[in-house]
């Protein structure tokens, strides 16, 4: 039988939903001003939309599955790790759509006059088909038998096929410690970070030299290119600060995990490292919408288009109708 939802449970879903009503329709409608507006449609945006794609499976299926897992079910193993990794596939596929989003802003101030002949819209495709290819791989290692099967059935009865082994679905109880600090911690998400910290202070430091050039008659256009390319590259640091932020107080309580068994984290500590994770995916539509003019633009277009004047259309109809009676 189900054990009933406590306060504290109760007040964790609450906010779970929250940050899911909010992430899903704003990375839905960063995906709809791409698909709508003609000048969102180069490389750097493509691979926004990569991340809005992730940001929105994050509100719609890693949320749920979280509150599942924090209520406790019981489950057979495998069907735990299932429930368990789709988190990581869509966190793997975050950080590589950032990393693809620094690398194509360097190359825009790096080689601003070959840059679109090299980045091209098929060449974009297939680096986003690779970040997720790579991101499944990572996300899938445990299914693939690095988990804590192994530990569990030591610690059991030995007379139990493995479809049999049924526990309290847990994500800590599935994933591997050691896989979540030693492999994808230390491989594949402090490394990506810190080679893009290190390709956005390359580009701020190219465009710093482009815009302290003495400007002549000549290099107005120049000028003002790199000026956009400033303000988009700030932006853009900002989305990456904001995911460090929000990523890495939860590795590093796994971190504490694994390295000191004896030390009690305070579960609070946990949860709110959980609620800064999921929260993650609901910030970047609003760094979009106040720090992008483009994205700013292509969000009031839609909702003058398909909201404000739908509701406009409909009263004056209204009032018409009336008068006409």
């Amino acid at each position: 039988m189900a054990h009933p939802i406590s306060a504290f449970q109760a007040a964790y879903i609450s906010i779970e939903v929250l940050i899911a009503l909010v992430s899903v329709p704003g990375n839905i409608l960063v995906i709809w001003a791409v698909k709508m507006n003609q000048a969102l449609r180069d490389a750097t945006f493509c691979f926004i939309i990569s991340l809005a794609v992730a940001d929105v499976a994050v509100g719609a299926l890693v949320i749920p599955l979280a509150i599942i897992i924090n209520i406790g079910p019981q489950t057979e193993f495998y069907t735990c790790l299932m429930v368990a990794c789709p988190v990581l596939i869509l966190t793997e596929s975050s950080i590589l759509a950032l990393l693809a989003i620094a690398v194509d802003r360097y190359l825009r101030v790096k080689i601003p006059v070959r840059y679109k002949s090299m980045v091209t819209p098929r060449r974009a495709a297939v680096a986003i088909a690779c970040c997720w290819i790579v991101s499944f791989l990572v996300g899938l290692t445990p299914m693939f038998g690095w988990n804590n099967l192994n530990k569990m059935q030591r610690t059991q009865e030995p007379n139990g096929s493995h479809t049999e082994f049924i526990i309290t679905c847990q994500f800590e109880t599935v994933i591997s410690m050691e896989y979540m600090v030693y492999f994808n911690f230390f491989v594949w998400v402090l490394p990506p970070l810190l080679l893009m910290l290190l390709i956005y202070l390359e580009v701020f430091n190219l465009i710093r030299k482009q815009l302290n050039k003495k400007v002549s008659s000549s290099s107005n256009d120049p000028q003002k290119y790199y000026g956009k390319e400033l303000k988009i590259a700030k932006s853009l640091a900002l989305v990456l600060f904001l995911f460090a932020l929000s990523w890495l107080p939860l590795h590093v309580l796994n971190c504490i995990t694994l390295f000191c068994p004896s030390c009690q984290t305070p579960h609070i500590l946990t949860y709110i490292a959980i609620f800064l994770t999921h929260g993650n995916s609901a910030m970047n539509p609003i760094v979009y919408a106040f720090r992008i003019k483009k994205f700013r633009t292509a969000f009031l277009q839609i909702w003058n288009q398909y909201f404000c004047c739908k509701t406009n259309k409909n009263a004056t109809s209204t009032t018409t109708a009336e008068a006409g009676n």
